[in-house]
């Protein structure tokens, strides 16, 4: 099955990553991609962005070497009732809004309270993606959050690096029940290669693998750009117009 959209790539703004938006907007063309998320970590995660820098992106170009390129951010979840670390105001000028619990903004906490966070921003109506939720460090109630987010319209996330060992190893067994689940609940699933440096851009092999054992092209957004587009629309989402590649 042919992906045609990597939805989680960082820039050497999110301060630990190693690639510019040239770089990897390169790298997705040379690979094949039509598409890709540019998602920098929120302000609350030490050495990230500030918060301007996503009022900013309005600035890119909507393609880039002929990849259309998505404004996005991977925010933090800072608390149990799933607030985030980007106002309303800004979050709702991006193209996509990703959230997921990281250390450093979120102490891991029980599974009722992690279960809890995690569905709180499922529910808030700011998040189209929830990122890599299989994390072990923050054990959750799977069922509980497949359920929710196939109810709220909102994507779980099958990330690349946390099934190669690149982070959060141990995460295997869990991203398999999720994707177990998401089936069940008739929701869908997001692929992403949380690449930290533009040579892993567009690397997907494992979690398509994974996704692809229970879930149909369908299910998994990243296999249609008209499904992607459809998908934020009906998030409320709405794109500026296409400004032309730089190049």
């Amino acid at each position: 099955m042919k992906l045609v959209a990597d939805l989680h790539i960082h820039t050497i703004a999110s301060g630990h990553a190693y690639s510019t938006v040239l770089e990897n907007t390169r790298v997705a063309a040379d690979r094949g991609l039509e598409m890709i998320a540019l998602t920098d970590h929120g302000p609350a995660l030490p050495g990230g962005t500030y918060k301007h820098f996503f009022g900013n992106l309005r600035v890119l170009p909507a393609r880039i070497f002929g990849v259309e390129v998505l404004r996005g951010i991977e925010a933090n979840i800072m608390d149990q009732q799933g607030g985030l670390d980007l106002s309303d105001r800004l979050l709702d000028k991006l193209d996509i809004v990703l959230a997921g619990l990281h250390r450093d903004c979120y102490d891991p906490g029980s599974v009722e309270g992690n279960t809890r966070a995690m569905i709180g921003a499922i529910a808030s109506g700011k998040v189209d993606i929830i990122v890599h939720p299989g994390n072990p460090a923050f054990p959750i109630d799977l069922g509980q959050v497949a359920e929710s987010a196939a109810r709220h319209g909102v994507l779980l996330e099958i990330n690349n690096s946390s099934l190669t060992g690149l982070a959060r190893k141990g995460s295997r067994d869990n991203c398999f029940q999720l994707a177990k689940l998401v089936a069940l609940h008739k929701g869908q699933v997001s692929l992403g290669s949380d690449a930290h440096f533009a040579g892993h851009v567009g690397e997907l092999d494992a979690a398509a693998a994974l996704a692809f054992e229970h879930l149909t092209a369908g299910q998994v957004i990243n296999t249609s750009c008209a499904a992607i587009h459809e998908f934020l629309v009906s998030r409320g989402r709405r794109r500026e117009a296409a400004r032309g590649p730089v190049i």
